[in-house]
């Protein structure tokens, strides 16, 4: 959004307030100290003037200026402790060009050829985000219009108490760490990755507490472990003595490949691309449901960073508008009998 201003809200905040983002500068939201509207629209072009100078400054440092190839900024990137994530390939597409000359049309061609059959969302995923993300932090800032549907189709599906309950039972008859793992996701709504990091030294068993060191948005979150956990990891630990290494300690492929057993063996049709993030969505639709959690309550648990997005679960429950339809007029059936029944 471009930047724009604000109209007073009140006699004790009467200025003009400017907001918006401007040439990837994000966030602005300050103060015209204006409440006269035609000096408040030249503070605003003040404002932009001064976003363009700092532009052009940053578009003069070594970034730009000397030349510097995507591979040398890649490696920057990485020697400061960046994600590696996805920029294999884009290495081997970019490798030698010039930061210079990576612009909207180069990143849409690399998305193109890289990801053929990728979906809007995979291409913003895995080539849109990851160049923009390198090219910043060299210094060379650029405007990119992302794909058209790059934020994807939210999915959700979730599963009903008796559904979890075979799938815990063919989990379990596949492996013990399996069906522990599907357990632990569901009743605290951790991510797999977060699942797969746990190690015994984050748990206080005793406590029913345990703590996720790293989740995917970069927090650290503390879990509860209701007492179904508890007994579930007091079977899996090997002994008392057991106080460090991983909890569960899966390789991926086997992983999925296992999950996908007990889902069949458990009879549930799961949708494409959910495998055992529908634990995590069985978790936030019967927080709702079972547990009265609104949407503020889901984002409190500490599983969700924001309200935007935890709301989804919000569509998994009926609300109490709708519950009042009870309370219209009732009606009922008169008996009627079809030939050649007979009545009780």
């Amino acid at each position: 959004m471009p930047l724009y201003l604000q109209k007073p809200r009140d006699a004790k905040n009467p200025n003009y307030q400017i907001r918006g983002s401007y040439l990837h500068v994000t966030g602005v939201y300050e103060s015209a100290r204006t409440a006269e509207l035609k000096f408040a629209k030249i503070a605003l072009k003040r404002k932009e003037r001064e976003i363009e100078e700092a532009y052009r400054k940053s578009a003069e440092l070594p970034g730009k200026a000397s030349g510097l190839t995507f591979a040398e900024a890649l490696c920057a990137y990485l020697e400061a402790g960046k994600s590696a994530r996805f920029t294999k390939r884009l290495l081997e597409h970019f490798r030698d060009t010039p930061c210079a000359d990576i612009d909207q049309q180069a990143i849409q061609a690399a998305a193109r050829t890289l990801y053929p059959d990728g979906d809007p969302a995979t291409r913003n995923r895995q080539c849109y985000t990851p160049v923009i993300a390198i090219l910043n932090f060299s210094n060379v800032l650029i405007r990119v219009s992302r794909p058209e549907g790059a934020d994807g189709k939210r999915r959700l599906a979730w599963l009903q108490p008796d559904e979890l309950h075979r799938l815990f039972d063919a989990a379990y008859e596949i492996d013990v760490r399996l069906g522990a793992l599907c357990v632990f996701m569901f009743y605290t709504g951790c991510r797999l990755s977060e699942a797969l990091r746990l190690e015994w030294k984050h748990l206080v068993l005793g406590e029913n507490f345990g703590f996720i060191g790293k989740t995917k948005n970069g927090d650290p979150r503390p879990v509860f472990l209701p007492e179904t956990i508890v007994d579930v990891l007091q079977g899996l630990r090997r002994g008392p003595q057991e106080k460090s290494g991983s909890v569960f300690g899966y390789n991926l492929r086997t992983l999925y490949k296992r999950f996908h057993r007990a889902c069949k063996a458990a009879g549930i049709d799961l949708q494409p691309r959910t495998a055992t993030h529908i634990l995590r969505h069985s978790y936030g639709a019967l927080m709702r449901r079972h547990a009265g959690m609104d949407t503020s309550g889901l984002v409190a648990t500490g599983a969700w960073r924001s309200r935007s997005s935890a709301m989804i679960y919000e569509h998994t429950d009926v609300t109490e508008e709708a519950r009042k339809a009870s309370l219209l007029p009732g009606w009922k059936p008169k008996l009627r009998v079809i030939p050649g029944d007979k009545v009780a």
